[in-house]
């Protein structure tokens, strides 16, 4: 169990309070933390001994420049101990993430791996993608780098395996079998067209399938479609071979020629310029599941071991760990990372499970050296793109007379059919490229607007936006200020985002509107700026390229948003909005009427005869149709 030491204010700073913070410090294992003035968290560290390793930066002996800043700069500090170092450890990559600090490497664009699922709570078990944590009963497959991966196999298993993807309430609502069956993706257990054992023998050769053992399913399928050929039915031979041509092209295509290789993640660093890039692979029963290059935030004094051991423990802070976990260089403290990685995942016996090789031949080294050279290749053109970048956001800041380069922009656009189903959207760019796990989405709730009135929508989202900025900053969260905002629309939209900043008092962020040019046409945008009147940039400037990248985007996004609320409401059922028609009475009525159309037309005697509906609830259905 952590356990928090809050630690007095001081009036002291730098050298001097980390030396009266480590007198008070106890000699136990946990975590520290290093705060600015602002508040912002400067560093976040483990250690075995909390008082000997703070002990080490008050006397100031082997620090870098980079860590006599840090020291310069510490205005408080934080202590948290724990039963032991390895507890430490992983809470010391909790706190990273969370509060990505200056003068830590930190994993950026952490995003969630999709995974497939077959779920183990329902007598016709269903296979799906699932994201996050595993609170459902079932087996989990995984992770896959990306979506198109994971839908391409979850299609592949619908082909071969023919199991349901359908949700619990369409299962059991069902009456006769759906398109999927009509076209060959499931075997309809829903209406009884297959018997529970055998769709649960279907089941277990998915399972088989997706734990590295194809070929004995193929071989099984090999031998049903012989047989069903000596039987002259050669119709269920034909679905057979289609069978085993869906799962023989998948296996193909992400067989692995490395021996003994079931379950691993592969991991390579490079670092160059002073930046760094770590590849990771995926490799799970047999099969290449994909990879994504990641680009932390380093500094030029960190070392290949220092950046790999802290990108790990990011890494894996919401993540299963795998068995094996081959690597390029040997990791910081690979020791303490294998038990804390043994620990999370849970020990047999006390027993080390999780392994962090560094393989010199044979078919592991051939993996690694693949992932090196991704991880080279990818910070070559993230290098080359980040320089170029630099040169169209210098246009940028001079086109608007800004006092440096921006490092967060925020652009916002509405999106709506005649004021129905509003939506505003912000995106977020920065040197590195859009964030968009940083995008957002606003759902217009104004009941005073006026529909259609688009000023009124963007005083909605940016009163709710900074408002949100202001209460986080006044509560001393870390918050990122953006550095320029852009604008969908002209001197009116201006307008009234400038009244909004000033209200709030963030009236120092830099405002641009853009209006778009006659007929929408694309190279003939003006800009408007306060103090100074609309202006266009040359036609062939890059800065007025990447302002239009950042407008389209952010008009994307929030047409995405938009439609996705519009398709919401029309699969609402007006059932839902009858008081006392709850799921199951719900259910009962769809089942005797069809849909709502039908409860609709039926009468208070009809609407009496459908089970758990009483005379009163029958008369208050019938009035909720009629009530015009």
């Amino acid at each position: 169990m952590a356990d928090d030491s809050p630690l007095p204010a001081t009036a002291l700073a730098g050298a001097d309070l980390i030396r009266d913070v480590a007198r008070r410090a106890p000699d136990k294992p946990g975590v520290y933390r290093m705060y600015g003035e602002d508040g912002g968290c400067l560093y976040v560290g483990k250690a075995r001994s909390l008082k000997k390793r703070v002990m080490q930066y008050a006397q100031g002996r082997f620090h870098t420049n980079r860590i006599g800043l840090m020291v310069s700069l510490t205005r408080s500090m934080e202590l948290v101990t724990t039963a032991s170092e390895t507890e430490a450890l992983l809470l010391e990559g909790g706190y990273i993430k969370k509060l990505k600090p200056r003068f830590n490497v930190v994993l950026r664009d952490d995003k969630s791996f999709a995974e497939l699922m077959i779920r183990r709570d329902h007598r016709a078990p269903q296979v799906r993608k699932h994201r996050g944590a595993h609170t459902i009963p079932g087996d989990y497959f995984g992770p896959f780098a990306s979506t198109w991966a994971v839908n391409r196999t979850l299609t592949t298993l619908q082909k071969a395996f023919l199991l349901r993807s359908c949700s619990d309430s369409v299962y059991e609502s069902r009456t006769r079998p759906c398109m999927l069956h009509q076209i060959k993706r499931c075997s309809a257990p829903c209406t009884g067209l297959i018997s529970l054992e055998d769709y649960g023998e279907l089941v277990g050769e998915a399972e088989d399938f997706l734990r590295g053992k194809s070929r004995a399913v193929i071989k099984r399928l090999s031998g049903e479609m012989q047989a069903a050929s000596d039987a002259m039915d050669f119709e269920q031979a034909a679905r057979v071979r289609d069978r085993i041509r869906a799962l023989s092209a998948i296996s193909m295509e992400n067989s692995v020629d490395a021996e003994g290789i079931a379950e691993a993640d592969v991991f390579a660093v490079f670092a160059e310029g002073g930046q760094a890039c770590v590849q990771v692979f995926f490799y799970r029963a047999g099969q290449n599941w994909g990879g994504r290059a990641y680009f932390p935030r380093v500094d030029k004094s960190d070392g290949d071991a220092e950046i790999l051991g802290s990108f790990l423990a990011q890494f894996y802070e919401d993540k299963p760990v795998p068995r094996l976990i081959l690597s390029n260089v040997a990791p910081h403290e690979r020791e303490l990372l294998e038990e804390a990685f043994s620990l999370k995942a849970k020990t047999v016996d006390g027993r080390r499970v999780v392994s962090i090789e560094t393989p010199r031949r044979g078919g592991k080294l051939s993996l690694v050296s693949h992932a090196l050279t991704n991880a080279r290749e990818a910070l070559g053109r993230r290098l080359a793109e980040s320089s170029a970048q630099g040169k169209i956001l210098d246009e940028v800041c001079e086109a608007f007379g800004l006092d440096g380069r921006p490092e967060r922009i925020e652009i916002y656009d509405n999106s709506h059919i005649q004021g129905t189903n509003a939506v505003g959207a912000m995106v977020v760019a920065g040197p590195e490229g859009f964030r968009k796990s940083q995008y957002r989405k606003f759902n217009i709730r104004g009941i005073d607007l006026t529909p259609g009135d688009d000023f009124g929508m963007m005083r909605e989202v940016l009163t709710r936006r900074f408002a949100r900025l202001v209460k986080e900053e006044e509560a001393g969260e870390p918050v990122e200020r953006p550095d320029l905002l852009l604008i969908d629309g002209g001197a009116g939209q201006l307008a009234e985002v400038l009244k909004v900043m000033a209200e709030l008092g963030v009236d120092d962020i830099a405002v641009v509107g853009v209006a778009k040019g006659p007929d929408r046409d694309a190279g003939m945008e003006r800009f408007f700026i306060p103090g100074r009147p609309p202006f266009m940039l040359p036609l062939k400037s890059p800065a007025l390229y990447y302002l239009q990248r950042l407008r389209d985007e952010a008009h994307r996004f929030a047409i995405g948003a938009h439609r996705t609320r519009r398709a919401m409401d029309v699969k609402k059922n007006p059932l839902d909005e009858i008081e006392g028609v709850g799921p199951g009475r719900k259910k009962a009525l769809l089942h005797a009427f069809g849909s709502a159309r039908g409860v609709s037309r039926a009468s208070v005697v009809d609407l009496e005869k459908v089970e758990g509906i009483n005379r009163a609830l029958a008369e208050r259905i019938y009035g909720f149709f009629r009530k015009g």
